[in-house]
């Protein structure tokens, strides 16, 4: 049996990739306010700019393509049980060709009904448009968990990171919780490793071990570490 090596990355990961994060700019996305374009209530007040945010975030997502950090992890399949938490809402993780990837924050190519979460829809080219409806006639919304709305996969990701043979973070500052609170899930005696360039302050964690390098050549770095164990 493979040793589970559990990976949670985060928006570092897709930015080699040349994806940006509204953390890159004072709260704005893409010159958007996320207040404006990532809560519940923005969605209520002005759902045409809504769609309208999540079309063009799709169109850029759908041009990226996934990067050697992506590749890396796949690679590593031939050796681990590899499961795949992912902050992100891009589907670079699967494009690459990773074979389990948990979706936190929802999916942007997929959309579901307003009104039944269980109804959910693959979105075909970059548009959802005002007007497309769910099989019980409701407006379709992005796939995508906004901020103030609950996070219904952390009970499974939680479960993944108590089961960790070996677990990874990539690219996240790992202060957006619930998903940060997923480092207190991992057995004390796990192997933990963080990719990131930035300081993140990681206080108290045993067993962690610290690659300060953006995450292609971090993954390079680990990969050869892991597969010498």
């Amino acid at each position: 049996m493979k040793p589970k090596l559990v990976v949670f990355t985060g928006a570092g990961i897709s930015a080699e990739s040349g994806i940006k994060t509204f953390r890159d700019s004072n709260g704005l996305w893409e010159e958007y306010d996320i207040n404006d374009v990532a809560t519940p209530q923005a969605w209520d007040k002005n759902k045409p700019l809504v769609l309208e945010f999540y079309n063009k975030r799709r169109q850029q997502i759908l041009d990226a393509k996934p990067n050697e950090a992506h590749k890396i992890l796949v690679e590593l399949e031939n050796n681990f049980d590899v499961q795949i938490i992912t902050q992100n809402i891009d589907d670079l993780h699967e494009r690459a060709g990773s074979k389990k990837v948990l979706h936190l924050h929802g999916e942007i190519t997929k959309s579901r009904s307003s009104i039944d979460p269980s109804l959910v829809y693959t979105i075909k080219g970059p548009e959802l448009k005002l007007g497309e409806k769910c099989a019980k006639g409701s407006q379709l919304r992005p796939h995508i968990v906004w901020f103030g709305e609950m996070v219904p996969m952390m009970d499974q990701a939680y479960f993944l990171a108590e089961k960790a043979d070996y677990f990874v973070v990539i690219g996240t500052s790992l202060a957006v919780y619930p998903a940060a609170g997923l480092i207190d899930y991992i057995p004390t005696t796990t192997p933990k490793y963080l990719i990131d360039p930035s300081d993140v302050k990681v206080n108290g964690i045993a067993n962690l071990t610290t690659i300060k390098e953006k995450a292609s050549i971090g993954m390079t770095i680990l990969a050869n570490e892991l597969l010498k164990l």
